[in-house]
């Protein structure tokens, strides 16, 4: 999470322009009929957001205007799919601002980096494992759970980076050219927690899931005997 005053207006304002008309494109498309419908959607949207803003608060503010956290987006996208997980996003933001913590003006940006970034990676990796319509249960849970959110953790990381050293608003460390070793000690921590949240979801409630095949990958295979 990045503090406003270290960044351009510019870069402020082009991140409100990137993440508002997403936010809008993902309202229109969350199934609300089914939503305000179903009681037990709108318990796990509410309890996501809460889970959410609780994993967000628990992070390591910097002096300089950083602040490191984990992220958790991964397991939210495939626990709601990807509209109702950029809302998620959006109103754990929302309650971070509530009780001060990053200001208003770098919601967007941040909403890039910590919501739009992370559920497109996801997103993008599930989409591909059901492309292929494996039926082996690990498949899911390391390439569309543990993968993903390794990935994001790093691709979170060079693009705050990238737009740190863009806006040349803050002096980078004298550390900075060791710091693809640090990564790996953010990756694995981020993609051990969701790798282990959708394994918990998978093997004791596999309907929260909304990204998850039940019927291919829990039902029993085919034996000759059985026909």
């Amino acid at each position: 999470m990045i503090a406003a005053e270290l960044l351009a207006s510019g870069t402020l304002l082009l991140g409100w322009a990137l993440y508002l008309p997403v936010l809008l494109w993902a309202a229109a498309r969350a199934p609300w009929i089914e939503l305000f419908s179903d009681l037990r959607r709108q318990h796990l949207l509410f309890g996501t957001v809460v889970v959410l803003f609780l994993l967000w608060l628990v992070r390591r503010d910097f002096a300089s205007g950083l602040s490191m956290h984990f992220i958790g987006m991964t397991a939210v996208t495939l626990l709601l799919d990807w509209p109702l997980a950029i809302l998620a996003g959006l109103l754990a933001q929302l309650g971070l601002i509530a009780v001060g913590r990053p200001d208003l003006a770098s919601l967007g940006i941040n909403g890039i980096l910590l919501v739009l970034i992370p559920v497109a990676i996801t997103e993008a990796c599930a989409n591909l494992v059901e492309r292929f319509q494996p039926n082996n249960l690990f498949v899911y849970i390391f390439c569309s759970g543990f993968f993903p959110a390794a990935l994001t953790a790093i691709a979170c990381v060079f693009a705050s980076l990238g737009l740190l050293l863009l806006d040349g608003r803050y002096e980078m460390p004298p550390w900075l050219e060791d710091f693809a070793g640090y990564l790996w000690l953010l990756a694995f921590p981020e993609a051990f927690i969701n790798g282990m949240v959708i394994a918990g979801l998978v093997v004791f409630c596999p309907d929260w899931l909304e990204t998850f095949n039940r019927s291919r990958y829990l039902s029993a295979p085919w034996k000759d005997e059985d026909r």
